[in-house]
């Protein structure tokens, strides 16, 4: 007689089998076993590191503040009294009040906006000039990369601070007056920021072009702009990112740098760079008006440097 145990135990038909082999697929094990991708390892290493949690977290509050700076300062930015001229920080004036009498909380608030923005917006200017000149370079090489070699090698040999002031001076009209505002500075530090990132892209280009995947790609018949677009850009991409979330602090610096030498940005729009110029006549009687805007840059700088220093160790294998 059979086994009535070994008889229950076992499917009583093939749709039951079925539903076993199924359930069986989704076993935890074998979703444990699926391979990750190389972003979905670096964002699974990135949010586990404290070198690129805070800078995130500060660099979260410095968008939000440049996004929606009445949320974090109530007192108008150009509303000035002299009457208050450089009274120390209080619990009305955070960061106390300038030479001319104005809030330096609420200006350092409102300045987040004209920073970050210049910052960000010549960043990615000064990115997809890299790019292209770059990815053109290092893919086709021969002539081509040698005429747009030598055309780096000409723009960088232009000090920076020379090439921006006559950038910015021919933002002037007939009677010298500046014209064009914060896209002067934009389009300075876009023509003049370009070249580093140029220069990785264009190597990290070169390297990709001659992997096996490329060659193998290249022997299937793949088109000179699938080659270039669907294997090389892809793959050659991580470089450039990770040195533009660093030049992005250095970008911002370097408006800070023009607007306290007083060819940048200009009054009545409010940046750090600005507040820092205006101080400057004032910084024996006081320096909390030139500290603040001046630590924010400097705090800035920092998060960027940090958040690009963390993404590389993240995107690159050879740095686990």
């Amino acid at each position: 007689m059979p086994d009535a145990t070994k008889t229950s135990a076992a499917p009583e038909s093939a749709e039951e089998a079925k539903a076993a082999s199924a359930k069986g697929t989704n076993s935890p094990v074998k979703e444990l076993a699926k391979p990750r991708s190389l972003l979905q390892d670096a964002v699974r290493d990135l949010v586990r590191r404290p070198l690129f949690l805070i800078p995130s977290g500060i660099i979260l509050v410095l968008v939000a503040m440049a996004a929606f700076p009445s949320l974090f300062a109530s007192a108008d930015p150009q509303l000035c009294e002299l009457g208050r001229s450089l009274q120390k920080p209080s619990a009305d004036a955070w960061f106390g009040y300038d030479a001319r009498g104005c809030d330096v909380y609420a200006r350092t608030i409102y300045g987040t906006r004209t920073s970050i923005t210049v910052g960000v917006l010549a960043t990615l200017g000064s990115a997809l000039i890299a790019l292209v000149f770059g990815l053109v370079a290092g893919f086709y090489g021969k002539w081509i990369d040698a005429i747009i070699s030598r055309g780096i090698d000409i723009v960088m040999g232009i000090p920076f601070l020379v090439g921006a002031i006559v950038i910015l001076n021919s933002f002037r009209d007939d009677d010298g007056f500046r014209i064009g505002g914060i896209w002067g500075v934009l389009t300075a530090l876009t023509v003049l920021g370009w070249m580093s990132m140029a220069r990785i892209m264009r190597s990290t280009a070169m390297q990709t072009k001659q992997s096996d995947y490329v060659t193998a790609a290249r022997s299937l018949g793949a088109s000179t702009g699938r080659l270039m677009f669907r294997h090389v850009l892809p793959n050659a991409l991580t470089p450039l990112i990770v040195l533009a979330t660093i030049s992005l602090g250095v970008i911002i610096s370097a408006e800070a740098t023009l607007s306290f030498l007083g060819v940048g940005i200009q009054e009545p729009t409010i940046s750090w760079g600005v507040m820092i110029n205006q101080s400057l006549g004032r910084i024996r009687e006081s320096l909390h008006p030139l500290l603040f805007p001046a630590g924010f840059v400097s705090i800035t700088v920092l998060a960027f440097i940090m958040l690009g220093d963390a993404v590389r160790d993240a995107l690159d294998p050879k740095l686990r």
